[in-house]
């Protein structure tokens, strides 16, 4: 599956690449189809160098993360995973912190991530799509958080999917590693919309994409940081008068001005940036 589109600036190293789209959209790709995507140490050092990229570019709204070739990640990469065997306990815990940085970096990225997954999303994949915004998954997807078939557990990883299917369901999957379909990731809440066919993806990404962009740029993002802000916490005063402070900022903002005036005076918003790009399909 490819997204096509008519200008592009690509950065790209041997497993990731990330490319500059039409007016604010961006896509992450994940470009190892020979290993199935398979994660290692490098691929999770290039996702964070890219996502630190993309973050800082001010022109960005929205960033598409998906992968090339018939699976999304089969997980863990078999000779990353040998050699972390034989690492000390120091070594590992060094290893785990990039991952769990790239997990942080991803979750907390300022502007909406939209994943798109197909056929297998394994292991710290299934992080990868718990960790975005908006999911979109074909019917062929299948997940599996298979940590404890070779010993190990989901650590890393679980902060963000207990929170994307919550604990219950958390207490079987990650115990039984049993592999669930797209239908099931959809009940669970881990996926939020379903396409018939890898083909189909970056047609349902750009009606997310035509989505976004009725909205102010600026106002998704304070909603995002919003979200991380209430979230799980108890409704304090202290929360009530963060709310309250939130709002009487993004009211008297530039994009809250524009946008209020638009809807009293019945147009369209001008906001400062389109986020449209033409998006078809393919393998």
């Amino acid at each position: 599956m490819s997204i096509t589109h008519s200008t592009t600036v690509s950065v790209t190293t041997e497993s990731i690449s990330l490319h500059y789209l039409d007016e604010g959209v961006a896509e992450l790709v994940l470009n190892r189809p020979e290993k199935h995507n398979a994660f290692d140490d490098g691929m999770i050092a290039a996702l964070i160098e890219k996502l630190d990229e993309a973050e800082q570019n001010s022109s960005l709204h929205i960033l598409l993360l998906r992968s090339e070739g018939k699976h999304f990640s089969a997980g863990a990469d078999l000779g990353w995973m040998k050699r972390m065997a034989n690492n000390s306990h120091a070594e590992n815990l060094t290893d785990a912190s990039e991952l769990a940085r790239l997990m942080d970096k991803l979750n907390h990225f300022s502007k909406p991530v939209i994943g798109l997954i197909q056929g297998a999303a394994y292991g710290g994949a299934v992080g990868l799509t718990a960790c975005c915004d908006m999911v979109i998954a074909s019917r062929d997807a299948r997940f599996c958080l298979s940590e404890v078939k070779i010993g190990l557990m989901p650590a890393v990883i679980s902060p963000y999917v207990i929170r994307a299917i919550g604990e219950r369901q958390a207490r079987r999957y990650f115990i039984s590693a049993e592999v669930f379909d797209a239908e099931t990731a959809q009940q669970l809440g881990l996926v939020h919309q379903l396409v018939d066919s890898a083909t189909d993806l970056a047609e349902a990404a750009n009606s997310f994409i035509a989505q976004l962009n009725q909205n102010s740029p600026q106002a998704m993002q304070a909603a995002k940081s919003l979200i991380f802000a209430v979230s799980h916490r108890p409704i304090s005063k202290q929360v009530i008068d963060e709310t309250t402070q939130r709002i009487a900022d993004i009211r008297v903002s530039d994009e809250g001005q524009e946008g209020l005036s638009a809807f009293l005076n019945k147009r369209r918003p001008n906001w400062p940036s389109k986020l449209a790009v033409k998006t078809g399909t393919g393998e």
